[in-house]
C-alpha cells in the first residue's frame, strides 16, 4: 500500500478538525437573540458549560451560516466593525500575522471552552490569525465572505503538509508504523472488499425482485390406513404437496402474500369411500394437515396483504381463501403449522377446529397488542365476496366472524367466539367444521338422512351457529410444555331445529427432542361429535358416541431444509360409534422448506 497516499488520507481529515473548530467557534450564534439588521453585535456572555464539556471528537454540526444579512446581497459592502471568522479580515489592511502560539491572542485564555481547539488549530496546523490588536474575538459572529478567507487559508496550509509530509506532526509516525506492520492484513482486506463489492454487484444485477422474497415447500407423504372397516377400501399412497409463496414488501413492515399451491393428497378416509358397520360412511376423520385437492393443479390458494395501523395494531385484507387461523392466535404453539408439513400431522391437531368454521373466502381482520401480554382478534370472512347475484355478496351470503382475546406469555390463555352462517347450498356444509370431525357433526345432509325422518334435501335449509372456545397453553420448560382446548358449537337448522357439537383435545409436546429443531409431540381428544340433534320428525337414535382421537409423531431435522416426520393416528370411534371398528393411519412425510 502506498504510504504517501495514506499521508495525504490521513492528512485530508484536518478540514474535519477545521469543522470542528468552526462548530466550536460559532456555537455561540444559535444562543443568541438576532436581529434582520446587518450583523450581530457582540456578546460578551459565557458558553454554557454543557457546551463547554462537549468533547472535540464529536460531530458538531456548523450552523448555518447563511444569515439573513446585506453583505451576502453587497459583496463590496464593508462592516462598521471587522468581525473576524478564523481571525482573517476581509480588509487586507487589518490583517494580522500568522500566530505560532495561542498565548499570542490576549482574549483567549486556558479556562476558555475553545481554547484546546485554538491551541491544536495553532500548533499543529499553523493556519490562525487574530486581530491587528492581538484579539482573537471568539464570541463574535462572522460573515460567509470571512468563512470563506478563513477556510481559504486553513485549506492552503493543508496542501503544504500534504506536500511536505512531515514526521514531527503528531500522529504521523505512529501511522507510518501500523501501516508497514499490517501491511499483508489490509492488502488482504483490501481483496475481500473487492470480493464482496463484486458479488454484491452480482446480486444486485440478478436478484429476483428489489421488494419480493420467495419462499417454498414442497411436500412427500407415504402414508396407509388399517382397521376392519377401513378393509381394502384403502391402498397404500404417495401423496405430494407444493407451495410458493412469493412474499413483497413496500414499506419494510407490510406484506403482500401470493401464495400458489397445487397438490394430490385425496382423503385418505374418503367421504365416500369407507362404510361403517353402522352403515354410515365418508368421515372427516384423521385428515392429513396438507390433503384437499388433487390433479396438481396449480392456484392461487392464499392472497392478502397485512400492515401495520400504528404500533399497537395489525391489519390484514384477504382476497382469497381466508381462514380464521390466518391471523389469529390460535394457542397452540409447536403444533400450529397453517396446513404446513413441519408441525401436527393432522387437520386436528393443528388447533380448536371451530377456528375452521366457515367456507374458505374473503375479508379482513385487524389483531390489537394493547400490551405484550394481550391480543385482541377480530375478523370477517365471507366465501360469496365476489358473487354479486342474489343472496351473496360479501353482506348477504355465507359468512363467520370472529372475536377473540388472548392473555399471557409463558402461560396463554384464549377466549374465542365464532358466529357464522352457511345457506346450505353447494356443498351442503360439507365444510362446516373445516374438513375435522364426524360426518354427523359437520351436519352432512345426506348422513343425517339415515338416522331422521328427514329428506337430504330438507336438511340443506340453511344453517346459523355460535361456537365457544376456551384454548390454553403452559410451558413448564424450554423441553416440554402442554397444549390444550374445549370447543362447543351450538348451530340451528334453520326451520328445523338444533344441533349440538363438541370437541376437545391435550397435547403434550417435546422441544429440540434429540436435536435442536426436532420436537415430538402426543395429541389426545375426541374430534368434532354431534352430541344432540333436536329436529322436528325425530330421530333413529344414532350413536353419540365422541370420536376419539389419538395421535403421535415425531419431527426430526436432518438440516435446516429438510425435515421427515414418521407418525401414527389412532381413531377409536369412527363416525362417533363406538360399535364401528378403530381405524389406524400411519405415514411418514418428508418436507423441503427454502
Amino acid at each position: 500500500m502506498n504510504q504517501a497516499k495514506v499521508f495525504r488520507i490521513a492528512l485530508l481529515n484536518v478540514p474535519t478538525i477545521l469543522g470542528i473548530t468552526i462548530g466550536l467557534s460559532t456555537a455561540a450564534i444559535a444562543g443568541e437573540p438576532t436581529r434582520s439588521t446587518q450583523r450581530i453585535t457582540d456578546q460578551n456572555t459565557q458558553q454554557p458549560s454543557s457546551i463547554a464539556q462537549t468533547p472535540l471528537n464529536l460531530e458538531i454540526p456548523v450552523p448555518d451560516v447563511a444569515l439573513e444579512t446585506d453583505d451576502k446581497l453587497n459583496p463590496s459592502a464593508t462592516p462598521e466593525t471587522p468581525v473576524p471568522s478564523l481571525g482573517l479580515d476581509t480588509r487586507q489592511n487589518q490583517g494580522m500575522g500568522q500566530i505560532t502560539n495561542v498565548s499570542q491572542l490576549r482574549d483567549v485564555s486556558p479556562g476558555d471552552w475553545a481554547y484546546e481547539a485554538l491551541r491544536s488549530l495553532v500548533e499543529r496546523y499553523g493556519c490562525i490569525a487574530g486581530y491587528p490588536d492581538g484579539t482573537f474575538r471568539g464570541n463574535r459572529a462572522m460573515t460567509r465572505y470571512e468563512f470563506a478567507a478563513g477556510l481559504n487559508a486553513c485549506l492552503q496550509q493543508i496542501e503544504r503538509l500534504i506536500g511536505n509530509v512531515p514526521d514531527n506532526i503528531e500522529g504521523l509516525p505512529t501511522l507510518r508504523r501500523l501501516i508497514e506492520e499490517f501491511e499483508a492484513e489490509l492488502a488482504t482486506l483490501g481483496a475481500r472488499v473487492d470480493n464482496l463489492e463484486g458479488r454484491v454487484a452480482f446480486l444486485e444485477d440478478h436478484q429476483f425482485s428489489t421488494t419480493t422474497k420467495l419462499s417454498g415447500e414442497v411436500i412427500f407423504g407415504l402414508a396407509d390406513a388399517f382397521g376392519d372397516d377401513v378393509g381394502d377400501d384403502v391402498n397404500t399412497v404417495f401423496h405430494d404437496r407444493v407451495r410458493l409463496n412469493f412474499l413483497t414488501s413496500f414499506t419494510g413492515k407490510d406484506m403482500l402474500q401470493t401464495r400458489l399451491q397445487a397438490g394430490n393428497a385425496a382423503l385418505l378416509l374418503a367421504r365416500n369411500g369407507v362404510t361403517y358397520e353402522d352403515g354410515s360412511s365418508g368421515t372427516q376423520e384423521g385428515r392429513f394437515t396438507y390433503d384437499g385437492p388433487t390433479g396438481n393443479d396449480v392456484v392461487i390458494d392464499i392472497l392478502r396483504y397485512r400492515f401495520p395501523l400504528g404500533d399497537k395494531a395489525t391489519v390484514q385484507i384477504i382476497a382469497n381463501n381466508g381462514l380464521h387461523h390466518y391471523y389469529s392466535d390460535t394457542v397452540n404453539p409447536y403444533l400450529e403449522g397453517f396446513a404446513g408439513g413441519s408441525n401436527a400431522i393432522s387437520r386436528f391437531a393443528e388447533r380448536n377446529p371451530i377456528y375452521r368454521i366457515g367456507p374458505f373466502g374473503a375479508g379482513a381482520a385487524i389483531a390489537l397488542k394493547p400490551s405484550d401480554n394481550l391480543r385482541v382478534d377480530l375478523g370477517y370472512i365471507s366465501n360469496t365476496a365476489s358473487n354479486p347475484g342474489e343472496d351473496n355478496g360479501l353482506f348477504n351470503g355465507n359468512y363467520s366472524g370472529i372475536a377473540q382475546i388472548v392473555y399471557g406469555s409463558r402461560f396463554k390463555i384464549g377466549l374465542t367466539y365464532i358466529h357464522a352462517y352457511d345457506d346450505g347450498g353447494d356443498d351442503a356444509r360439507r365444510f362446516l367444521l373445516g374438513g375435522t370431525g364426524t360426518a354427523f357433526a359437520n351436519l352432512n345432509p345426506g348422513q343425517l338422512e339415515n338416522v331422521t325422518n328427514l329428506s337430504a334435501d330438507i336438511l340443506s335449509t340453511p344453517v346459523v351457529s355460535n361456537s365457544y372456545g376456551i384454548e390454553a397453553s403452559l410451558r413448564f420448560s424450554p423441553s416440554f410444555l402442554v397444549n390444550g382446548w374445549v370447543g362447543k358449537t351450538d348451530a340451528r337448522l334453520i326451520g328445523l331445529g338444533d344441533a349440538d357439537i363438541w370437541n376437545f383435545a391435550l397435547g403434550l409436546v417435546f422441544p429440540d427432542l434429540g436435536k435442536e429443531g426436532s420436537f415430538a409431540a402426543i395429541v389426545a381428544g375426541a374430534e368434532p361429535t354431534l352430541r344432540g340433534l333436536d329436529v322436528p320428525g325425530g330421530t333413529n337414535g344414532f350413536s353419540r358416541d365422541f370420536a376419539y382421537h389419538i395421535e403421535g409423531f415425531y419431527k426430526y431435522q436432518v438440516s435446516d431444509n429438510l425435515s421427515i416426520t414418521p407418525g401414527i393416528i389412532w381413531l377409536t370411534a369412527p363416525n362417533q360409534n363406538s360399535d364401528n371398528s378403530d381405524a389406524v393411519i400411519g405415514t411418514v412425510r418428508t418436507t423441503f422448506t427454502f
